[in-house]
């Protein structure tokens, strides 16, 4: 069954676009949005197989980022909460807060930024955990965790010796402090937190996995695959932009050499390529990097398109085509880093 697309809308016209400025020059955290989408079943994947649940939450994301790209972002961090808590092996983990996650009762968080940097050899683990009786005590500091707030989980990945494991914390823990981080060129309604854990203890029904390293490669084509659609959504919304000014000074806009059935071509053949590849069943890390660092490239060609059709209007603050700039530029910065992802995309290409 696809996402029903009218009360998708309908709930985006409700609950989140007569908040976007809000949301971008204030900060504003639109979690009544995403706590909305869970109450409405879009999160619900029992009646599901993988491959429907993939192409409808990529759907949502993508509909959301249109409008707004930091609250789609929000619900990328969601959804990779999600893919944690399908994935485990943990059956308490998952039998409790899965339908949590799923119904919108609680909102989950990805806190693997650090780990995945890790994982590619851009960083050192910055959480330690120690193995004490019937769980963990983890200590250290998570520079930056999107999409907290009371009623919220995350990930979270620690050097345990030898290995690592990944384990699901409450962010109402009172044994971990939450610094705001709202200096951000854009995305500040993001709800990011520097999150210091100071003993926290764990207990073993809140481990996602004793191995974090097999883990993380079982997911991280998920992980990465989620984050496409936030490109799509700002690509859209530039089209649209540029559309909707073609007859700005005479028609003077058609002279410019991108023009907005060129970068509608490519979004097509981009949005083609991953619905095949999702249904192929071979969602290899490979080809998701591809297809996002190609995503990468291909909003902010389209950002800088809008921007330069709606000239100085464009410019001024609080401009549709300038928070649409800002989007994108996070989206390229957002871990998989572009930087990180053309690392990843020709190693993974040398490795074969």
């Amino acid at each position: 069954m696809a996402v029903d697309a009218v009360a998708l809308q309908a709930l985006i016209d409700e609950k989140l676009k007569p908040l976007v400025k809000k949301i971008d020059e204030e900060a504003y955290y639109a979690e009544d949005f995403l706590y909305a989408l869970g109450k409405a079943g879009f999160f619900a994947s029992t009646q599901k197989d993988e491959q429907t649940t993939l192409l409808d939450e990529l759907t949502i994301v993508q509909e959301t980022a249109k409008v707004c790209m930091t609250t789609a972002f929000c619900l990328w961090c969601h959804l990779a909460a999600l893919t944690y808590i399908r994935t485990t092996e943990n059956e308490q983990l998952r039998a409790t807060i899965l339908p949590l996650l799923e119904n919108g009762e609680v909102l989950g968080a990805t806190g693997l930024s650090n780990p995945m940097k890790y994982y590619a050899g851009l960083e050192k683990l910055h959480l330690s955990a120690e193995r004490v009786e019937d769980g963990y005590i983890i200590n250290g500091v998570l520079p930056a965790v999107s999409n907290l707030g009371n009623n919220h989980w995350f990930g979270a990945i620690a050097h345990n010796g030898e290995q690592e494991v990944m384990v699901f914390v409450n962010a109402d823990n009172a044994d971990i402090t939450l610094k705001a981080k709202i200096h951000f060129l854009g995305v500040n309604g993001s709800a990011t937190y520097t999150c210091k854990f100071d003993n926290v203890f764990v207990a073993d029904d809140y481990v996602v996995t004793h191995d974090a390293s097999s883990f993380v490669d079982t997911i991280r084509p998920t992980f990465v695959l989620y984050q496409i659609p936030l490109g799509f959504g700002v690509v859209e919304a530039s089209i649209e932009g540029i559309e909707k000014v073609s007859a700005k000074q005479n028609g003077c806009n058609g002279y410019l050499q991108v023009q907005a059935d060129k970068i509608a071509e490519k979004q097509q053949y981009l949005q083609g390529t991953l619905k095949a590849l999702v249904q192929s069943d071979e969602v290899s890390l490979q080809a998701i990097c591809q297809i996002r660092l190609q995503a990468v490239y291909d909003t902010l060609a389209a950002v800088q398109a809008n921007m330069l059709h709606n000239g100085s209007a464009g410019y001024i603050v609080g401009s549709v085509p300038s928070r649409k700039l800002r989007e994108a530029y996070f989206f390229a910065n957002l871990t998989p880093t572009v930087r990180q992802l053309e690392k990843m995309t020709q190693n993974l290409m040398i490795a074969e």
